[in-house]
Order: C-alpha cells, then structure tokens, then sequence
C-alpha cells in the first residue's frame, strides 16, 4: 500500500470528509486533495506523525505505523528513482 492509498484509508476509517480530515491536522484542503490523488507526495514524517496521532486518539485501529512506515520508504524510493 503506498503513500496515497493510506492516507485514503486513514481518512475512510475515521469517518471524516476530505475536508473535516484537513481541518483536523490544520492541512490546506487543496494539499490533501492532492496527496490522496497521488498529484503530490505526502512527506514520511508527516505520514508517520498523522498515524501515530490518530491512533492515540483512538481514531483508527486498522493502520498501523508499520504501514505508515512501509508507505513512506516506498514514496522516498519513488523520489529517488527519479533523480
């Protein structure tokens, strides 16, 4: 599962719109939009950091910071591979 698949997933599980979900991490909704439509790549921290919030806030059971931490290497070796 890559990058933008999660942050779909994410989203999904807490039930959230787009938006609410952007208002929430106090996102621009035009930078989500385009992370979940893998126009832009979500940065692997940022990635990890969402999980771990939600998580802890008991948001989201099914994601795991395994999977955040899968997608980010997947997204940072997407970069690479075009430089």
């Amino acid at each position: 599962m890559g990058s933008q698949e999660l942050i779909a997933k994410l989203r999904k599980e807490t039930g959230m719109t787009q938006r609410a979900f952007a208002e929430y991490f106090k996102i621009p909704l035009r930078t989500y939009e385009q992370w979940e439509r893998g126009k832009r790549k979500i940065p692997g921290y940022l990635l990890r950091l969402m999980v771990y919030k939600l998580k802890t806030e008991q948001l989201v059971t099914e994601v795991t910071e395994e999977m955040a931490d899968k997608a980010a290497e997947r997204t940072a070796e997407k970069i690479t591979e075009g430089w």
